[in-house]
């Protein structure tokens, strides 16, 4: 990028953008409503704050989605000479607003970067947050491409992997892998609230995985939820017909092809979850070995150290305690062809290899 940018909101999202540019050397204007908020991130090295004389090559706005449309209007309008794109979780709704109001789309494409932490605020934000993940730039036939190049070189100087879709393909895609998965992961973790404490202490860590983003902020997902939900209810509706036929199935599981229902549905399963992209985009299956490590400071360095001496690489690492015991289990993912020789070298140095 060359630069100026403007970024809308210092939030998580325009903290991090600008953590990322200004460490590029790229000039990054700040603004937000939070006079608390612009000054943290502004302390926090995201960038400056804003003066009379600012023309912004591109202008980012990070705000949440039901002012989305509104703030993008005023920036089109302050800036007319700016490229403006948003970061919202939702690129039809905003798109439609703003061509319903009379905007110039001609400068607007929507984007939006899959990537987030478990807190918010300009003191959460990462200049590494966008590397690797992918970010869609949902395109429309009133933006010509070379217009919208500003945007391509924001998301690929921030280390993000660009992703081109339309606002309708955008918003039924997060539908299946974001917003849906929230609601279910909502629903299970209210089933938790009035369960017994006796219950609660063998869980597991099936149930953190499926109940982990129920923590979400309830204010945001109002609106998220809000804006995108056509493609989220029909999926809600699909899912509410395979329940059925599971809880069909367990009325009577003594019943003449019940088992063989239960056994294509969790099938079903499997082969689903087979197809989510693995490390680096790739449909890659890795082999799992759990390793028991003592609950004491430095053993999972130490894990991770031999291993390395090993010389196989980590693909990835889940973590799991057992209530009132001293040790965790570290369940690793490596290729298949590193686990027999790796499950030796570990026990030859002392670890304990579950299974």
């Amino acid at each position: 990028m060359i630069g100026p940018v403007r970024v809308v909101g210092a939030g998580l999202l325009g903290t991090s953008i600008g953590l990322g540019l200004s460490a590029r050397g790229i000039d990054v204007i700040l603004a937000d409503a939070s006079p608390t908020n612009l000054s943290l991130a502004i302390d926090y090295g995201a960038g400056r704050a804003a003066t009379a004389g600012d023309a912004p090559q591109l202008i980012v706005v990070c705000v949440p989605p039901d002012v989305t449309a509104d703030i993008v209007a005023r920036e089109l309008e302050a800036f007319p000479d700016a490229i403006v794109t948003d970061v919202a979780s939702v690129k039809l709704a905003p798109l439609t607003e703003l061509r319903d109001r009379g905007a110039d789309v001609s400068r607007y494409i929507g984007s939006h970067p899959l990537a987030g932490r478990e807190r918010g605020g300009p003191l959460a934000g990462r200049a590494d947050l966008f590397i690797g993940r992918p970010w869609v730039v949902a395109a429309h036939d009133d933006i010509s491409y070379q217009r919208a190049t500003a945007i391509d070189d924001l998301i690929l100087d921030l280390g993000a992997t660009l992703v081109e879709m339309t606002p309708e393909e955008h918003d039924k895609g997060v539908a299946l892998v974001s917003h849906v998965p929230q609601v279910v992961s909502t629903l299970m973790a209210r089933r938790l609230t009035d369960s017994p404490a006796s219950a609660l202490n063998l869980a597991g860590q099936g149930l953190r995985d499926v109940t982990r983003v129920a923590a979400s902020d309830p204010e945001l997902w109002v609106q998220i939820l809000g804006a995108n939900p056509a493609p989220v209810r029909e999926i809600l509706l699909a899912l509410r017909d395979d329940l059925d036929r599971f809880i069909g199935a367990l009325a009577d599981p003594a019943a003449p092809g019940a088992r063989r229902q239960v056994a294509e549905e969790i099938a079903g399963g499997n082969t689903g979850v087979a197809r989510l992209p693995g490390k680096h985009g790739q449909d890659r299956r890795y082999a799992s070995l759990t390793v028991m490590v003592d609950d004491t400071p430095g053993q999972l360095a130490r894990l991770f150290n031999e291993i390395g001496e090993a010389g196989v690489n980590l693909e990835d690492l889940r973590l799991e305690h057992s209530p009132g015991a001293q040790i965790g289990l570290a369940e690793i993912s490596i290729l298949p062809e590193a686990v027999s020789r790796l499950t030796i070298e570990l026990a030859a140095r002392g670890w304990r290899i579950v299974g």
